[in-house]
């Protein structure tokens, strides 16, 4: 029989496929967002209020929360290929269509819209890797492909500056209307080559031979083998589950509230150049890239999860209320947003962790996806919350420290939750 050197599989299934999807969540992240730095002009443009702009960005996960489960349910019957091409494409030409509104309604429904057609996409993501990769190599990979979500904040802030000071003008165009269209229309052209080149099967590829296909396929069905099935009504009467949504709620209110409101926490510091709004706004994406590396490096070297991901949660909360602290001064509040960004995006990575540790088979599978779906209601509640407290008090640290609060709830919740796990449960799996 041919021995199989998995590390060269592995390698090859990972160049393979890993570019691909994160390019698609770089552009997922990056199409979500770039509403945050288009309200630098968009909301005098159209004269809307904080109010307006914060309840406009965060509908978008109502859609979300909507359709999240019946989308990854027709994901399974018609395959990753077909429906990630499509939630693309159909996200891709509703976010370049955003350039006709003028209202507040029109604003409203389209980014329903954008939420509707978004839906799926990270639980899609998740399930096409994990018919790749086994337990033991999904959290590297995994790992490997949140990586993409600090990028698109990097590279997006430095675009999307760029993009805001030189374009406004062209072709009778405003300056967001070009940031909507150039961050819009790459997610088409990607769609459509997932659709033409994503392998959907181990079967039918032809890159790797045919006794690299038996164990992969071998490898796989071994795990799959002793998996029961259970129902999805049991998992809502599972403590453990709601505490791992308000866990990861808390996540999701602190990233949100950064990624939708950064460029105009940067403007209060008193910047007023767009491009200029652009790099600075870069800055705590590119710190939390090393941080998140740092983390996961010390997490896997100490075996630990619990203290990691705490630490985390109170980074980010600290970084809040440096915010609030030096909302005024240029460089002290770029240097408290990176602390806040640095904590926030070193979570989700060792969060995952958590329900696969104390969830098995099956439950495990269906906790994710309700675990990724309710806590994305955050994503409404965060902007929103911030934009009507603004608007009410025409100031912005009674909401950032509201956000700040719920990651300090967050911390405790990880205390909690990781108290009387056994160490196998509270520990990082070593990745081979």
């Amino acid at each position: 029989m041919e021995r199989i050197d998995e590390a060269q599989l592995f390698r090859k299934i990972s160049v393979r496929i890993l570019p691909v999807l994160m390019l698609a969540f770089f552009f997922s992240y990056v199409n979500r967002v770039n509403v945050g730095f288009a309200k630098l002009q968009m909301t005098s443009d159209l004269h809307f209020s904080d109010a307006v702009y914060g309840f406009g960005a965060g509908i978008f996960f109502v859609g979300y929360f909507l359709l999240e489960v019946p989308s990854n349910m027709i994901l399974h019957r018609i395959g990753a290929r077909r429906w990630i091409s499509r939630i693309m494409l159909t996200w891709g030409v509703l976010s370049c269509a955003t350039i006709f509104i003028r209202t507040p309604m029109q604003f409203y429904v389209m980014r329903l819209l954008l939420g509707f057609a978004e839906a799926g996409f990270i639980p899609g993501a998740i399930y096409y890797m994990s018919q790749w990769y086994p337990a033991a190599r999904r959290s590297r990979a995994w790992g490997v492909f949140y990586v993409a979500l600090a990028s698109s904040g990097m590279v997006g802030g430095l675009l999307s500056g760029t993009i805001l000071r030189f374009m406004s003008g062209i072709g009778g165009l405003h300056g967001w209307q070009w940031l909507i269209l150039c961050e819009g229309i790459p997610t088409i052209a990607l769609g459509v080559y997932i659709f033409l080149r994503m392998d959907d099967e181990i079967g039918s590829v032809d890159w790797l031979s045919d006794a690299e296909k038996r164990h992969l396929k071998a490898v796989l069905a071994s795990e799959n083998r002793d998996k029961l099935e259970t129902g999805f009504g049991s998992l809502l009467g599972d403590g453990r589950i709601w505490t791992l949504v308000a866990i990861y709620f808390a996540f999701t209110m602190g990233l949100y509230a950064i990624s939708f409101w950064m460029p105009t926490l940067v403007q209060h510091m008193g910047v007023r150049n767009m491009l200029t709004i652009g790099l600075l706004s870069a800055i705590p994406c590119a710190c939390a890239i090393v941080c998140m590396v740092a983390m996961g490096y010390s997490a896997g070297h100490y075996n630990d999860r619990r203290w990691h991901l705490t630490a985390a949660y109170v980074m980010a909360a600290i970084g809040f209320a440096l915010c609030v602290l030096w909302q005024h001064q240029t460089w002290l509040g770029v240097f408290a947003l990176c602390i806040a960004n640095m904590g926030v995006l070193s979570i989700p990575a060792l969060f995952w962790g958590l329900p696969t540790a104390m969830l098995t088979g099956a439950t495990a599978a269906a906790g994710i996806a309700m675990i990724n779906a309710i806590a994305n209601l955050a994503g409404f509640v965060a902007p929103y919350l911030i934009g009507y407290l603004s608007a009410v008090t025409g100031r912005t640290d009674i909401a950032l420290i509201v956000v700040g609060a719920c990651l300090v709830v967050g911390a405790l919740l990880v205390l909690l939750v990781t108290r009387d796990r056994p160490p196998s449960a509270q520990a990082v799996g070593r990745t081979a």
